[in-house]
């Protein structure tokens, strides 16, 4: 396990939303543990005025230099935090034809939206394409000619542009690269220039553009000047051979401070943008995810058990790998937070936070400076605004977490507890089908089922 030093009085300067006051942990003026004997545990809890801050602080770097952003909805797809978005006027960044329903849900009108992702079915273009959507990333010759024969069903023109592999490495972790030339993302960079006047030559599409998108959590800025860098000659080689080029989407990737490790510098990275593509005159979106929520969440979590290890105590949390992925999938190290204010004892113990799946993996690490700790404690993993509930599952049959928005001195559930017995009504079986001869459409059977088991209706407890 890694182990983490971790002072919960050092919050941040730059996050005055999150504070002690009178021995309690606050989210703006709401106290934790007041959220907590409401919403059983565990939930995330996100800070609305954080939010709406980094977002206004980002846009002043780059909206002077002619950037828009847009916000990657795989980060947090919450249609609460989209809807806070929206109303500053950010775009969406969608991976998926249901983050394309969550976006517009949200009141983010389709002319604001990217749709990215290398597998994209034909139902998802045609919705796309239908509703009015701003771009379209292809990441792949076939995925250019679908999107072109499902334009022209419909009697449309699609709008997209081609996303880039540049084979830039992030330096991050391998699961969250994007841009090698290994990668399952984006078109080799060598062949950009002839799909995009093939695709160009279609009278389906309306080719706007390229694409970059380069990995995640990304500190060092020298490899966004390095994908921008190409991306610019890419576009003035394009453009020396005829094509018409007016969009560049630079993708997002910018990392959040965390522990003692402090965010990195949006200045640079504005400065970057221009420096690098700033004179090629075109309309330039960002997509970052991570940086606009991530810092704004925490996970709130009960100690159900004490243990004592060889090793040393472990505290067995309510919260598992299946509310928190990133720890198990992406070795994620997330600071903890006591929501009482922990005495200040050097020789309290370190204590090992595992959760309740049955998987070696259900382990978020090593922490000191928790205090002493008792079983009914609550505590928070902080900086999880971002890919914690959006990547959330019920695995073991556990509860699908609970989503609370913090705004001044109010809180409300933004996405209740989904229980057992809802789970439950989604596997009432349906009726037995028989497949159809080829060529055939299918068809119900009419006959009654014969199993009796099945036919008895399921009984369903109500929470």
């Amino acid at each position: 396990m890694t182990k983490h030093t971790e002072s919960p009085n050092r919050l941040g300067k730059d996050r005055d939303w999150l504070v002690y006051q009178a021995g309690g942990l606050h989210i703006e003026d709401v106290c934790l543990s007041a959220v907590a004997r409401a919403v059983p545990t565990p939930f995330y809890c996100y800070s609305a005025d954080a939010i709406r801050s980094a977002y206004k602080y980002l846009a002043s770097a780059v909206n002077p230099i002619g950037v828009s952003i847009c916000f990657a909805v795989k980060a947090n797809s919450n249609i609460a935090v989209l809807g806070l978005l929206a109303e500053l006027g950010c775009g969406m960044d969608i991976v998926s034809g249901g983050e394309l329903e969550r976006a517009l849900a949200a009141g983010v009108p389709a002319s604001k939206i990217i749709f990215s992702g290398v597998g994209k079915t034909r139902a998802e273009i045609a919705r796309a394409v239908e509703v009015g959507i701003h771009q379209i990333n292809v990441e792949s010759a076939a995925e250019i000619t679908a999107v072109a024969e499902v334009a022209r069903g419909l009697g449309q023109r699609a709008p997209i542009t081609l996303r880039v592999n540049p084979d830039v490495d992030a330096k991050t972790h391998a699961k969250i690269t994007t841009a090698t030339k290994d990668s399952k993302f984006g078109i080799p960079i060598g062949d950009v220039a002839d799909l995009y006047a093939e695709a160009a030559a279609m009278p389906e599409l309306e080719v706007l553009g390229v694409a970059v998108h380069i990995g995640s959590q990304i500190h060092d800025m020298s490899p966004f000047r390095r994908a921008f860098s190409a991306m610019a000659d890419l576009v003035v080689f394009m453009r020396g051979r005829g094509l018409v080029v007016p969009r560049l989407d630079l993708g997002g990737g910018i990392g959040i401070a965390s522990n003692d490790t402090p965010g990195p510098d949006i200045a640079e990275y504005a400065a970057i943008i221009a420096e690098t593509v700033g004179h090629l005159g075109c309309q330039l979106t960002v997509e970052p995810g991570r940086w606009l929520v991530g810092r704004a969440g925490l996970l709130v979590t009960e100690v159900l058990y004490l243990k004592e290890m060889q090793s040393g105590p472990m505290a067995i949390l309510d919260v598992g790998m299946n509310d928190l992925m990133r720890p198990a999938l992406y070795d994620a190290q997330h600071p903890v937070l006591t929501l009482h204010e922990p005495r200040t004892d050097r020789a309290a113990p370190h204590y090992s936070l595992v959760g309740p799946i049955c998987e070696s993996s259900d382990q978020f690490g090593t922490y000191d400076r928790l205090g002493e700790m008792r079983a009914g404690d609550l505590l928070a993993f902080d900086c999880a605004g971002a890919y914690g509930a959006s990547m959330a599952s019920t695995y073991n049959s556990r509860d699908l977490v609970a989503e609370v928005l913090v705004e001044g001195s109010r809180f409300r559930t933004i996405r209740r507890r989904q229980d057992i017995s809802e789970m439950l009504r989604l596997e009432q079986a349906g009726r037995w089908q028989f497949p159809a001869p080829e060529g055939q459409e299918a068809t119900r059977s009419a006959q009654p089922v014969s199993d009796g088991a099945l036919r008895t209706p399921v009984t369903i407890g109500t929470s």
